[in-house]
């Protein structure tokens, strides 16, 4: 393109150079040396980081679909013609991460990491390393059903398979906001509120004799003005009032304490309280802490129309600024 072309910035429009070395045969037609330079982009943005890999491989594409053919099969996406083609790395490196695993992880911390490996690593052929691990990565969800229905014999079964791919999805939707089929894995088989009830489900797992206690222990440390603020905001919870309220004060004199009693306090009735805040750092000051975008999934471009919806009995949000 830069070869016979230049960018017009006022018009947006490439258009033919007229100055340069002319073209045999092609009137007004010239070309120079110069050289182009394409954008780089993240492996994150999966299909257009394997386009990108594609043009600056195959020479003379005449068609998107011709940059998908490969010895003359036609392959669904950019990913699989990158495969064929031998231009993504292997992934050896991830598969013997994994085998350590197995040895001295538990199939959560197996199903943990996988997630992380996929969403952040982004290996070439996950579906490969999921066949590899999926026995370890499930077999807790297996132990678990032997235990429910007290039959020991139970055996791992396709069912139990597409939970385990539910429960990486979870998580990858946590870490990265990505679905497996986006990340280049088979989606699983999941109902449209599967995911509501994950998140549910992750906000009602705390321990509520923890908490109480916490909560006993800690309300007497309260100096006076901390018990205002405890009282009025608890107050707006058990009255079921809401509210918008900005808790200012200088650093070091128990923003966090008051917080965290506050929340202790809302999940030891099994009720559900969302600690949101603006960034990572501060989301781990708090229990079950994150961050509104990864919690709400805001999105950083204003533009894209996505957002998750909330919708919790009673619910109540704190975003520690």
């Amino acid at each position: 393109m830069p070869k016979y072309y230049t960018w017009n910035q006022s018009t947006k429009k490439f258009q033919r150079r007229k100055q340069g070395t002319p073209v045999p045969d092609w009137p007004q037609v010239f070309s120079t040396d110069a050289l182009g330079r394409m954008y780089t982009v993240h492996p994150r943005n999966d299909e257009c980081f394997y386009l990108r890999l594609l043009l600056v491989n195959v020479r003379g594409p005449k068609s998107f679909a011709h940059l998908k053919t490969v010895n003359g099969h036609q392959c669904q996406t950019y990913r699989e013609a990158c495969q064929l083609l031998g231009l993504m790395e292997n992934d050896s490196h991830w598969d013997l991460t994994l085998e350590d695993s197995v040895v001295s992880s538990n199939a959560y911390q197996i199903r943990t990491l996988f997630a992380i490996i996929i969403t952040t690593c982004f290996p070439s052929q996950p579906i490969q390393l999921w066949n590899k691990y999926k026995y370890a990565i499930c077999e807790d969800i297996l132990h678990r059903l032997r235990i429910q229905t007290n039959n020991p014999d139970i055996q791992i079964t396709d069912e139990i398979y597409n939970e385990g791919l539910i429960l990486i999805e979870d998580q990858c939707l946590t870490i990265a906001n990505k679905l497996l089929i986006e990340v280049g894995m088979i989606a699983p088989n999941r109902s449209m509120h599967d995911a509501f009830n994950q998140e549910l489900n992750r906000e009602l797992q705390y321990n509520v004799d923890t908490l109480q206690e916490f909560v006993r222990n800690n309300v007497p440390l309260l100096n006076e003005q901390q018990k205002q603020v405890y009282k009025t905001l608890m107050q707006a919870v058990d009255n079921n009032t809401g509210g918008l309220f900005f808790l200012d004060a200088p650093g070091g004199t128990g923003k966090t304490f008051v917080i965290s009693l506050i929340l202790a306090t809302i999940r030891s009735r099994c009720d559900i309280a969302l600690a949101l805040a603006s960034s990572g750092i501060a989301a781990t000051l708090l229990d079950g802490g994150r961050t509104a975008h990864s919690a709400l999934k805001l999105p950083l471009n204003l533009n894209t129309m996505i957002l998750q919806r909330a919708i919790f009995p009673d619910p109540v949000q704190w975003e520690n600024c």
